[in-house]
């Protein structure tokens, strides 16, 4: 059986640029409306990064959320999400993604579930890492996917999350803007409002024959008001204030 794939706002982690601690941004983030997050740190050996994605499953748990690890190893889990280089054909799994930068390498898709398209614009996770595709090559590129898509790269703004809706993304992709985020809850819930919004605006055209519903299918996410994530992450639910201003 395999499981829905990621839409609204995806986290990738990146423990290096996290302004208070992995598992607070985590939290934080999940408490603003996140529930699907990207477990990177690949530099870490496996017995430590295998206790952090238990720690993460458990934020996510409270919300219904879910982790995604990047690379073919689920560290116990069902859901990974592959580099373009390989492995091909992808592992057994739940859910599988795999990282795509054009239509070549969607053609490569096999069994997987969902696809990241990067980048779509500039990114200092990645400085020089391109050329973006910016909104135009995004709906290019989501045409020809087989897969739902997940745009990714430089996705700090509200407008920049509407315009990937509008190309026809199912999800953003976001690190630095929330990783770096002085309140991650209130970013989270600021991208995630900007998401829900583009996706009704979608629904609304789509129903007079303008357009269409993102094609992952999915409900936006709504914050879950869990006293146990608020315990978890040692601290209250912050309220929203201002976003701060990404990658793979």
């Amino acid at each position: 059986m395999t499981g829905s794939p990621p839409s609204g706002v995806v986290l990738l982690t990146d423990r290096l640029v996290a302004r208070s601690g992995l598992e607070r941004v985590v939290a934080e983030a999940v408490a603003g409306g996140v529930r699907w997050v990207v477990l990177r740190e690949k530099d870490l050996p496996r017995a430590e990064r295998a206790a952090l994605a238990v720690e993460l499953r458990a934020i996510l748990a409270d919300a219904g959320g879910t982790l995604i690890v990047a690379g073919p190893d689920p560290l116990g889990g069902d859901a990974v999400h592959l580099p373009a280089a390989g492995p091909y054909p992808p592992p057994p799994a739940r859910l599988v993604g795999r990282s795509c930068h054009n239509e070549t390498e969607l053609n490569r898709l096999t069994t997987e579930h969902y696809a990241t398209l990067s980048p779509i614009w500039p990114t200092s996770t990645k400085p020089g890492y391109g050329p973006p595709l910016e909104a135009a090559g995004l709906r290019k590129l989501v045409q020809a996917s087989p897969v739902p898509v997940l745009a990714l790269g430089g996705v700090e703004t509200p407008e920049q999350v509407t315009a990937c809706v509008e190309a026809g993304a199912s999800g953003v992709a976001v690190l630095g803007a929330l990783m770096r985020a002085e309140d991650p809850s209130a970013t989270a819930q600021l991208l995630t409002s900007a998401f829900e919004e583009a996706v009704t605006q979608k629904v609304l055209k789509g129903r007079h024959g303008r357009t269409e519903v993102p094609r992952s299918g999915l409900r936006p996410t709504v914050p879950t008001q869990g006293s146990s994530l608020t315990a978890r992450s040692g601290h209250g639910r912050p309220q929203p204030q201002s976003a701060t201003k990404e990658e793979r």
